[in-house]
Order: structure tokens, then sequence, then C-alpha cells
């Protein structure tokens, strides 16, 4: 986009592109998500043993971290009770995953108690672990104590552009670019398998600092249904590794990531839900440096109630990015 473009210009060009898209896309069907069928699918090949495969690799060609903590929360499902839930999960990742071969899960049954039950998870490659999860699970138990932080107010999701329509608006602007294009079309591409819906989206020529806080409108591709909560944490613990780090780099426009990975991640379930229904996802960066951030976020169901909570430290390392008059 030129600098000669004004920004309402480009409004009325991006608003009329995602028209079109919309018109042209039929209703989704009620379609069983891929993230059962397929993401968080794991082979039973032993007692306490699974293997997964990979779904979407990100351009990073390193697996997706929310695919090894969700099929690691599927395994140590697996050896749980049907009366008790997750309520919380601690991974550290400590080697890159390799998007060529599958991810063994091998679970030990560390304690079973009256009301908790804790699992381990080691996800292994080549022998080695790529990851180590702790997830506790527990039976639901009445309790005078009951509070929570309140919803942001933000706008429904019926009245924001999913992240396709964003790009397919962005790629009609004129003097867009080659690059930009082939950056974008790239990124439409990927067969992610959960739908977003951002609430206040970076401008695309990324040059507006932002308070490091992002919030969007997240549900899982297809139908999981009610009565499977096991599940649903799985599929929320996978959402909530997607975009979690970059909240870190809002401030900072003329910063580009040249390297990025999680180091650590922790979770906590806290009211029932369903993944395949719009959730806010409330990400806030409380602290960055040391070539590290620090970014916890929240996840609300539509009617205000906080579902889970969760945290990420990852390490970033970034370079200057050099800007022209186009994108």
């Amino acid at each position: 986009m030129s600098e000669k473009v004004s920004d309402e210009t480009s409004n009325d060009s991006l608003d009329s592109a995602v028209q079109v898209v919309r018109a042209a896309v039929p209703e989704s069907q009620d379609l069983r998500s891929i993230l059962v069928t397929s993401v968080l699918n794991l082979e039973k090949l032993d007692i306490d043993l699974y293997r997964g495969t990979h779904y979407w690799v990100p351009r990073s060609r390193r697996l997706f971290g929310g695919q090894i903590i969700g099929q690691a929360l599927v395994a140590a499902a697996e050896s749980v009770s049907d009366n008790v839930f997750a309520h919380s999960l601690h991974c550290y990742f400590v080697r890159a995953g390799d998007p060529k071969v599958p991810v063994l899960y091998q679970v030990e049954r560390t304690r079973d108690g009256r009301s908790f039950s804790v699992r381990s998870v080691k996800a292994i490659q080549h022998g080695q672990p790529i990851l180590i999860c702790q997830a506790s699970f527990h039976c639901d138990q009445p309790s005078p104590l009951r509070h929570q932080f309140t919803m942001p107010p933000v706008p429904p999701p019926e009245d924001l552009l999913t992240v396709e329509e964003l790009i397919q608006g962005y790629l009609s602007m004129p003097d867009l670019a080659e690059k930009a294009k082939q950056g974008l079309t790239k990124l439409r591409a990927d067969e992610v398998p959960i739908e977003i819906k951002p609430v206040n989206p970076p401008d695309i020529q990324w040059r507006r600092v932002m308070e490091p806080r992002n919030l969007f409108w997240v549900r899982a591709r297809g139908h999981i249904g009610e009565g499977h909560m096991k599940l649903h944490c799985c599929v929320a613990a996978y959402v909530s590794d997607y975009s979690f780090l970059g909240t870190a780099l809002l401030p900072y426009p003329g910063q580009r990531a040249s390297f990025v990975a999680s180091l650590d991640h922790a979770m906590w379930f806290h009211n029932t839900f369903r993944a395949d229904q719009w959730m806010l996802y409330e990400m806030e960066s409380s602290w960055a440096g040391g070539s590290r951030g620090l970014v916890q976020g929240r996840l609300w169901r539509r009617d205000g109630v906080l579902a889970a909570s969760c945290a990420q430290e990852g390490v970033i390392r970034v370079s200057t990015m050099t800007t022209n008059s186009k994108l």
C-alpha cells in the first residue's frame, strides 16, 4: 500500500473485498473437528505409551508447541478415571521438535489420591525428550469461595473479520508490494485447525506502536460437542499457544522476530466450556528483557465466565526492520 493511499480509502477497499469473500464462501457445515479426528488423536502402542503425528507445521519448520502440549494432555487424560478432569498443567520445552518424525508420549502415573490425580508425560523424539509435562486432574467439589476478574468489553465475533478475510482484504489493496503478497499468500495457505477473529489487528505495515496486549475470538474448526470436557481441555491447550509470545512484540513495530521459541507453558482450567464455540483469548505481556518475554493469558466463555488461565515464557531475539515507502 502506497503512503499516498489514505486510511479511509484503504478501509473501503478492505471492506469491499471482505464482502465479496463472505458472499463466495458457504456456511460451514457441522463437520467433526480435525482437532479430534487427527491432531489430538493418538495411537496407543502399549499401556501408557502413545504415538502422535503432525497436522500443521509452522513456517519456522519446528513443531507447534500447542500441538505437543495438547497431545501430552490427551495421553495423560487417557490414564485417569472418568470422574476427574484436568485443572492444571506445567510444561517445559527442552528441545525443538522434528516435523519429519512422530512423537512418542510416555505417561508416568505419579499419584492417584481421593481428590487429585497427577501424571507426568515425556514427549520423545530420537530417544530424547522434547517436552516434559506435569498434569493434575481433580474431581469437581462444591465451595463457597467463588470469584473472578471481569471479561473485557469487546465487539462480538459476528462483528469482526476472520484472519482469512483480513488477509484477502489486504491482498486486494492497490500498490501492495510483491514481497508482501507472497508473505500474505503463504500465511493464507496455512491450514490452521482453529478459527480466529482479531479484536484489534495490527496495521499491515506494522508501524503502529501498540500496548503489549492482544485479544481475539477463537474456536476450533468443526464440531466437538457437549459432554467431552477432557477433550475440550486438550483442544484449549492446543489453542493456548497460538500467537502467544507475539504479544510481547506489539510495542516494537521496528523490530522483527528473528528467533522465537517457547521455554515453558502453564495452564489452569477453571470452569466448563466448549472449545468449538467462540471464546475470547485475552493476552498481555507484563515483562520482556534479556531476550526473553513473559505473557499471561485468559480464555473467556462468551457469557463472561473465565474458562482458563495460562502463562508462558519464551526466547525472543529480534533484528531491526528496514522500512520502504511501499509494503
